[in-house]
């Protein structure tokens, strides 16, 4: 196979550049350009993987006589670089353009190596998009263009290009620059070809060699190489041509002016007049694009021959402006265009290239539209639902137009004979069908074709189609697959009676043993199952049933499967079993918890040495459920763990239990020593370390005490441990004087306490005696008790004396006995009351504790003496009866006295001569029917259900003398608001220490009597009374005897209110009547509808107040008046009531009017009246008297704090 290289990719992630692999093969060579720009040729064999940023097949760009073919294999592409078909064709005539057949997808072409032939022009197929981007069915495959000579330098027409030399100047750059393009191409077929010369009628260089590197497809836009920049650009950006490079960036002669020459070039390319693209032959799938070869504009002079001069078309069928895709590259001046879609608007355009690196601008772009064609093949028809065992419901979906519409489809089918014949069953508009009266179970062909005013499409692939049959027979039971801890892999067979061409769906059902019977699990057409969550080591019933569209079989027999065990839960924590020996352990463990659904088979128990937990080492492994480890060391740490095996798997560790051994117990110490001399009740110890350590250092030393009874007696006691520590001495108290004692002494380090020591016996000295026990009282009498005790242990010394102490309380009892007796007899106490006592012992050595206290309580007596008796007031005494009298009645009180422990049942009151009296028991009386003013002697004695108790000290009480009767009540002065009253005999006004007091009353609105005074006086005025009205007044006499009886009741009425007192009256002389003069006045209101008239009275010089006017006027005019007098007047205001008499009121300050004087004028009398208000006599107001008064008293104040600031403070 000359493949020179193949290609294989893969897309490796979604979103990620995609990796191709290319192989090159033993005795070929692959050029790649690197990032620096430089080349690197890699000799085969060797696999070179490349990346696709775009996940698109880059363009593959082969040697000359190669060409490169797109393959899709099993969805696997492959890129396949073959030997190019030659074709030769006479010289200096125009190629025809037709395509040879195109190779097998799947078998590769085998063409003859061409020894001389030219490069084939670049020809893409008419789609958008790369190579990468076209489905299958697009894959364009390799149409060779015709061969073309270096003489072939005329146009098609036959007539050489017109070109107008610009200068000398511009030829000669143009010459030399298409020399040196020249040398450069031969250079590098030279150095492709490994080292052969051209030969002189060899084809130009493929226009890819030409360029200094293939460019990516990013760089292909619209045709144009780099985005539209030229060689131009590149000269620009400083890159160097690729000859230079591969010679090892060797500077090309005359490359300064490269620049200067590219842009001469693009100046004369762009002056060429754009070429104009003429379309004709236009089909349904192609058409034929020529033009005409370019040529300068008149007036531009004579420039070089532009050779070689190329073509770029381009196409785009997205509009004018859109994305154009390059379709063709080479020097023709024809191209035919193929596979392009029917009834499409196309729009091409021309691009010149000269030398293949400098391109004009773009031809105007040329629109066209393929013609209709007959649609494409449709799909086969599928089975639609609805369809039984005698009907077929057949459907389609409408294929392609291509620009006409389709009208009809045709449906044809072989009638189930399978011959290959086929025979028309629909020819309509409908994409649906329904074929009736089939046999059931049967297969059947059809195929479909579509047709439009353009023709009839192709026949699409024929489809088998089966209709359905009857009933499915009962399936056999399904067979377990594989099972798992929560699931059941189950399948079944097909029923043997069904024929394969049925559709058949089967359900699954389960049965739980819950009570609910078979439930569906499944339903579809797989002949497996696997039934998820379900319980682990359960038993389940299952069976199938098989169901068509005509219906459901009978379920299948029952089959039982069981799910696996899961494996079982960690064991619980082990533990120890009985005591940790120094060499060995006992280790139990609980089963675990949750088995798993199995029985656990075996227990396997690991142990490690130390804490670390790195080594295990396995100890056991069996069905028990505890173990015995052996041969392990004295003092050492060890950690076990559990697990457990069962038919599930292995369970998880248990807890890691943690064992530590005991040490070896050290030896016997040597017996304690005394330090010092003991004491009475505590003793000093010390000791030395055992002679045997037992392998760990001692951590506590044990002292245990023995003690026996006193000296010589044979009493034994428990023995007790009274030290526990680490120091080898110890202070022993709390024990008892005279007392022997037995100490012994053991060590003990982490593996535990030794053997005791021998003993050690120790006397204590001699102490206070023990305390005595409760002491016995006993009651003779209610103040007499006799009180008796043991003797204590006297510790080492005998008692010598006793103390008892006696009291009401246990923190004020008193030493009320010291002796040596044993009994004592206390006297004087209460009865019925509590008393404690306790008793101390004393010898030579000190004084003992006391005993517990002992209460006890005396019996109760006949009730004490009362204390005090008193007379008691009225006020703080008992409710009085009704009888009550000072006079007549003692009220007396008392206090209760002790009742001894019997309460009081009542109290006996001896008043001496009188018979005594019986009350109960209460603490106050009041004593009835004694003589007023009488002294009586009084005693009083309590008695109780025991008896009678003493009488109390004689109390002397005497009554009050009789109450005074009331006095006489009179109304010795009244006014229309106040009434003064009077009684009795004696001063107006008294002392407060008068023995005799009088209490008025007086009644109120309500008819009750309120106290209007209390007191020694004899007299009281009573104000804010209202005129003419009575009041009811009574009046009582009281002193220590008591409060007297009220006398009878007094009625007062006061009298009737005189009119107010009038202003000063206004007088004036009447105008022109010199001996009248008018008086007025302000008038009062009426007082309780009684009318007020006036009184005017009048008084010439030092004579009598005549009256002159009476009436209800407010002004009267006084004639007769004599100019040389001197008149005064006054006003008195009348209240005339209606029955009784008239009441004047107090007349007003008097109103002089001053006698008129004549004085003599200009032949006129001067008549002015002077006004007789002015008195000079006329008295003060009250207001003005008090206005007065404040301004003085400020002037005053305001002198005496000025001279108290000048004087005294200065």
């Amino acid at each position: 196979m000359n493949t020179w290289v193949m290609s294989v990719y893969r897309c490796l992630m979604c979103f990620s550049p995609q990796v191709i692999l290319v192989q090159v093969n033993p005795g070929e060579a692959f050029t790649i350009r690197r990032e620096d720009g430089q080349f690197q040729c890699i000799t085969g064999p060797a696999q070179v993987p490349m990346m696709s940023p775009n996940g698109s097949v880059p363009p593959i760009y082969v040697p000359p006589g190669y060409v490169s073919q797109i393959i899709e294999e099993n969805g696997v592409r492959r890129v396949l670089v073959l030997p190019q078909q030659p074709e030769f064709h006479p010289g200096g005539h125009s190629p025809l353009h037709h395509a040879p057949p195109p190779p097998h997808a799947h078998l590769p072409a085998f063409m003859p190596h061409p020894a001389m032939l030219p490069p084939p022009p670049h020809l893409y197929t008419g789609m958008a998009g790369g190579v990468g981007d076209m489905s299958s069915q697009y894959i364009p495959q390799y149409h060779p263009a015709h061969i073309y000579s270096e003489q072939d330098s005329h146009s098609p027409h036959g007539r050489p290009p017109q070109f107008v030399h610009r200068d000398e100047r511009a030829s000669k750059t143009y010459e030399r620059l298409q020399k040196k393009l020249k040398e450069r191409q031969g250079g590098e077929r030279g150095g492709g070809g490994g080292g052969g010369v051209q030969m002189k009628d060899s084809p130009p260089p493929s226009p890819q060699k030409s360029r200094s590197s293939p460019p990516s497809m990013d760089s292909i836009y619209n045709g144009v190489v780099g985005g539209g920049k030229g060689l131009e650009a590149e000269l620009g950006q400083g890159q160097t041509s690729t000859t230079a490079k591969q010679t090892g960036g060797e500077k090309e002669p005359g490359g300064k002016y490269m620049d200067e020459e590219a842009l001469l070039l693009q100046a004369l390319l762009n002056t060429v007049s754009k070429p104009v693209v003429s379309v004709t032959d236009i089909q349904a799938r192609g058409a034929v694009l020529s033009w005409v070869a370019p040529s300068r504009a008149e007036g531009e002079g004579v420039s070089p021959s532009l050779e070689p001069l190329s073509y770029d078309v381009s196409i785009s069928y997205s509009g004018k402006d859109g994305k154009y895709t390059s379709v063709y590259s080479g020097e023709l001046l024809s191209v035919t265009l193929e596979d392009l879609r029917p009834a499409t608007d196309y729009h091409v355009r021309l691009v010149q290239l000269l030398f293949r690196s400098l391109r004009g601008s773009p031809s105007e772009a040329v629109a066209f539209t393929t013609r209709s064609c007959e649609p494409d093949p449709p799909c086969p028809p599928r089975k639609a639902s609805g369809s039984k065992s005698s009907t077929l419901v057949l459907q389609w979906k409408a294929p392609c137009d291509n620009g006409s519409k389709i009208h009809n489809y045709t449906l044809q089918w072989d009638e189930g004979k399978g011959t290959g014949g086929y025979e028309q069953c629909y020819y309509g508009p409908q994409k649906q069908y329904r074929v009736t009266k089939l046999s059931p179970a049967s297969r059947y062909s059809f195929r479909l074709a579509a047709k439009n005013d353009m023709g009839v499409s192709e026949f699409s692939e024929t489809v088998n189609l089966y209709t359905s049959c009857s009933v499915p027979s009962p399936p056999l039971p399904p067979e377990l697959v594989k099972a798992g801890v929560t699931w059941l892999c189950l399948t079944w067979q097909r029923p043997s009676t069904s024929p394969k061409e049925d559709d058949i769906f089967y359900s699954l059902e389960m049965d739980e043993d819950e009570g609910y019977g078979f439930q569906p699990s499944y339903d579809g057409d797989e002949l497996s199952c696997t039934v998820k969550n379900l319980h682990r080591s359960t038993k389940y019933k299952f069976r199938v049933a098989a169901y068509n569209t005509e219906g459901k079989s009978n379920p299948s027999q029952v089959a039982e499967f069981t799910t696996c065990p899961d494996r079982p839960g960690g064991p619980c924590r082990p533990v120890i079993r009985g005591r940790v020996l120094p060499n060995s352990f006992r280790l139990a463990w609980e089963p675990p918890k949750d088995n798993g659904g199995a029985e656990v088979t075996k227990y396997v128990v690991e142990i490690s040495e130390g804490l670390s937990g790195v080594s295990w080492e396995l100890a056991y492994s069996g069905p028990a459920m505890e173990h015995v480890c052996e041969g392990l060391k004295p003092g050492h740490s060890y950690q076990t763990r559990v697990y457990c095996m069962s038919e599930g798997g292995q369970s998880p560790l248990s807890e890691t239990l943690q064992v530590q051994t005991p040490a070896v117990p050290p030896g016997q110490c040597q017996p304690p020593r005394v330090v010092g001399k003991p004491k009475a009740r505590e003793v000093q110890l010390r000791w030395g370390p055992p002679c045997v350590g037992g392998g760990s250092p001692v951590s506590v030393y044990s002292v245990e005490v023995c003690g026996s009874g006193p000296q010589g007696s044979t009493g034994q006691e428990e023995v007790r441990e009274v030290y526990q520590g680490s120091e080898v001495d110890c202070t022993v108290g709390s024990l008892l004087p005279g007392r022997t004692y037995s100490f012994r002494l053991r060590a003990a380090n982490k593996a535990g306490y030794g053997p005791l020591s021998e003993h050690c016996e120790v006397t204590m000295g001699p102490g206070a005696p023990e305390p005595c026990k409760a002491p016995r009282i006993t009651c003779k009498s209610p103040t007499v008790a006799v009180v008796s005790w043991e003797t204590p242990a006297c510790n080492g010394a005998v008692v010598s004396e006793y103390r008892v102490e006696w009291g009401a309380a246990e923190g004020t009892m008193q030493v009320c006995y010291s002796g040596a007796s044993l009994t004592h007899e206390v006297k004087g106490l209460l009865p019925a009351t509590n008393y404690f006592c306790r008793v101390q012992a004393v010898n030579v050595a000190g004084v003992g504790l006391f005993s517990e206290a002992v209460l006890c309580q005396t019996p109760p007596s006949v009730p004490a003496a009362v204390s005090s008796v008193h007379a008691l007031k009225e006020v703080d005494g008992p409710p009085t009866p009704p009888l009550y009298s000072p006079s007549t009645c003692l009220a007396v009180g008392w206090e209760p006295p002790c009742d001894h422990g019997a309460e009081i049942s009542s109290y006996l009151i001896d008043l001496g001569e009188r018979q005594s009296i019986s009350v109960g028991p209460v603490t106050k009386y009041i004593i009835q029917h004694l003589q007023p003013d009488t002294s009586y002697r009084i005693r009083i004695q309590a008695l109780n259900s025991l008896g009678s108790g003493p009488f109390s000290h004689t109390f002397k009480l005497k009554t009050k003398p009789l109450p005074p009767q009331p006095p006489r009540l009179e109304c010795t002065a009244f006014s229309h608001q106040t009434l003064r009253l009077k009684w009795g005999d004696g001063p107006a006004k008294a002392t407060p220490s008068d023995a005799l007091q009088y209490q008025l009353q007086m009644e109120d609105k309500r008819g009750r009597f309120v106290s209007l005074y209390r007191g020694p006086c004899h007299t009281h005025k009573v104000q804010r009374l209202n005129e003419s009205t009575s009041y009811m007044f009574r009046i009582q006499a009281f002193n220590e005897a008591g409060q007297g009886p009220f006398s009878t009741v007094y009625t007062f009425t006061t009298p009737r209110s005189p009119p107010a007192p009038i202003k000063a009256p206004r007088v004036e002389r009447v105008e022109d009547m010199s001996s009248v003069c008018e008086v007025s006045w302000e008038p009062l209101l009426p007082m309780k509808g009684d009318p007020i008239i006036y009184t005017v009275q009048s008084m010439m010089g030092n004579s009598e107040y005549k009256q002159v006017y009476k009436g209800s006027a407010t002004s009267y005019q006084m004639p007769g008046l004599q100019p040389n007098s001197e008149y005064r007047f006054r006003v008195c205001a009348i209240r005339q009531c209606q029955d009784a008499p008239e009441l004047s009121g107090p007349y007003s300050p008097t109103v002089t009017l001053s006698p008129q004087r004549s004085e003599l004028s200009a032949g006129s009398v001067s008549s002015v009246g002077p006004r007789a208000g002015a008195d000079p006599a006329r008295p003060l107001t009250d207001e003005q008297w008090a206005a007065l008064i404040i301004m003085l008293c400020a002037v005053i104040s305001i002198l005496i704090a000025f001279i108290i600031q000048y004087f005294v403070i200065k």
